[in-house]
């Protein structure tokens, strides 16, 4: 037993003395490694060191001689390390070793909510000179009204006339026009899943029913306005029937929309602001009209005055509009509680310029995009009537490229200019696939239709009246009221008009926002789909056989 375990033994030692070789060469490749990567470490070493310790800046002692941003703490060993050959520092690196130089990337522009800049300062200083014009020519008028009542000719009693049978009748249907404005916001905002559609067919009655009024009086100067709005009647009708199948999604994103709007008590603030302001205005701009009759070219002024007065009630709807898209393109955005009074103040000041640009170009805009819908309702085999139709498209589309109504938002959001909101406006609505929506969508036309029926109401109301009073007055009674009270609607709609803006405009920049629900992206399924269909604006769509 002792024999045959010797052996072992050895055997055993030899296997644990080539162990122990091995062990020490692997100790001495350790310390090698560990000596070359000392350098490197000695900061991890120094830290390991000197646990415990606590570390103070003020006791850096020395530096390393050969690396000055190698920093030795006070108590921490410095290794002496020999200086490394200069050809081993400078070794120029292999190609394959070689990193390749990343390419600067542009800067993307960061759309900053504080610009302090004027947007479309041209249009700025044309319309403020044109406010100057329009004030002084407004007060010498009305300087010429009360001198002409002065005297005691055919004047003095043409005027007495005016103001006796005229004047009244426009003033109450300016107090009618605020009243109904107020209740058709009201309405849309509390009910507006019914309210789309008592618009539409109100409108449809009211119109008709001014238009057989005024027939019913036989006489040439109303059969001409009542007419007119017979025709403007059967538009209407035939366009409700049209976009029936639309009705139910507009109330939706009508509901969507007005949401945020109880979150700002004071939101109707600058509505108010500016129909107060714009009932002066009216009062002031009657009594120049008076005045105008007694001045040299009586048609060109009245002319002049009614298209100053257009532009300004238009411009006061657009202010209200930026200041709304403020505060709610900001609370969508960047989930702000802005203040009302600065946004008004911003929209007054800063972007009055883009309002005034806008107040020009989005009534021709919209007025365009119902041609271009009408003509590809109307499309027939003759090529030279499509060629025709296929060019006011082309220039159409130009427009709705560089000037559309959606580009409020941007423009009150960010500050820019007019032209500049608008082309990123529908950049940012084709990114997301949303055409076809923005295309059929109804808001417009609805602010649009309020205004037309509060216009019908106060003919229906005014021209009873004047025609009691004074028959020869009952044509132009009718027409000034039915402009001022479809003026004045429209200020007082700017703001669920404004909401629905930027519930689009705000959804196609993020669609990712949790504010938003899938309203918009289910619509643009069910249109790919074939399941919903929409008559966009055509865009350059040639048929086949035109092309053949």
């Amino acid at each position: 037993m002792g024999a045959s375990e010797e052996p072992v033994m050895e055997g055993g030692g030899k296997e644990n003395e080539a162990k122990e070789e091995g062990e020490k060469e692997n100790k001495v490749n350790v310390d090698v490694k560990d000596a070359e990567k000392q350098e490197v470490g000695l900061q991890e070493k120094t830290a390991e060191s000197s646990t415990g310790r606590r570390f103070n800046v003020s006791r850096l002692r020395n530096l390393n001689p050969y690396n000055p941003l190698r920093i030795a703490f006070q108590g921490a060993r410095v290794p002496n390390l020999s200086r490394p050959p200069v050809a081993s520092r400078v070794a120029t690196p292999s190609p394959a070793q070689t990193a390749p130089t990343p390419t600067p990337q542009p800067q993307q522009p960061f759309n900053t909510l504080s610009s302090r800049s004027y947007t479309n300062r041209i249009s700025l200083f044309l319309f403020l000179l044109h406010m100057v014009a329009a004030v002084g020519l407004v007060f010498f008028l009305g300087y010429k009204a009360v001198q002409g009542l002065l005297k005691t000719n055919s004047t003095q009693r043409r005027e007495k006339r005016i103001l006796e049978f005229w004047l009244p009748q426009v003033e109450v249907s300016a107090i009618l026009s605020i009243f109904l404005a107020f209740v058709w916001q009201k309405a849309v905002r509390e009910w507006p899943q019914i309210m789309v559609r008592v618009i539409l067919w109100s409108c449809f009655v009211t119109s008709l029913a001014a238009g057989i009024l005024l027939l019913c009086f036989q006489r040439a100067t109303t059969d001409v306005v009542g007419v007119a709005f017979i025709c403007f009647a059967v538009g209407n009708g035939l366009y409700a029937c049209w976009v029936s199948h639309r009705i139910g999604f507009c109330a939706k994103v009508f509901v969507k929309s007005l949401e945020p709007v109880p979150k700002f008590s004071d939101l109707n603030q600058p509505t108010y602001w500016m129909l107060g302001i714009g009932f002066m205005w009216i009062t002031l701009w009657v009594v120049a009209v008076i005045g105008a009759l007694n001045f040299y070219f009586p048609p060109l002024i009245v002319i002049a005055l009614f298209l100053s007065l257009a532009w300004t009630a238009e411009v006061m709807r657009n202010v209200s509009n930026l200041t709304v898209s403020r505060v709610i393109a900001l609370y969508y955005l960047r989930g702000m509680q802005s203040n009302t009074q600065c946004c008004f103040q911003r929209a007054m000041t800063r972007n009055l310029g883009s309002a005034s640009l806008g107040s020009l170009f989005v009534p021709a805009i919209e007025a365009l995009r119902i041609v271009a819908r009408g003509l590809n309702l109307l499309e027939g085999e003759d090529e030279f009537m499509f060629s025709c139709a296929h060019c006011c498209l082309r220039v159409m589309e130009n427009i709705f490229r560089y000037g559309n109504g959606w580009a409020y938002v941007q423009i009150a959001a960010y500050g820019k200019g007019f032209v500049q909101a608008s082309q990123q406006t529908w950049e940012l609505f084709e990114k997301q696939g949303m055409e076809a929506i923005v295309d059929a969508d109804m808001t417009s036309a609805v602010c649009f239709l309020t205004g037309v029926c509060s216009g019908s109401i106060c003919v229906l109301s005014t021209a009873s009246w004047t025609w009691a009073v004074h028959k020869g007055f009952t044509a132009t009674v009718s027409l000034l009221t039915f402009f001022i009270g479809y003026l004045l609607t429209r200020i007082g709609m700017a703001l669920p008009q404004a909401c629905v803006s930027c519930y689009y405009v705000c959804y196609a920049e993020n669609p990712q926002n949790r504010l938003f629900d899938r309203t918009i992206q289910d619509r643009i399924e069910m249109i790919k789909s074939g399941q919903d269909v929409v008559v966009p604006t055509p865009r350059f769509s040639i048929p086949r056989r035109f092309t053949v």
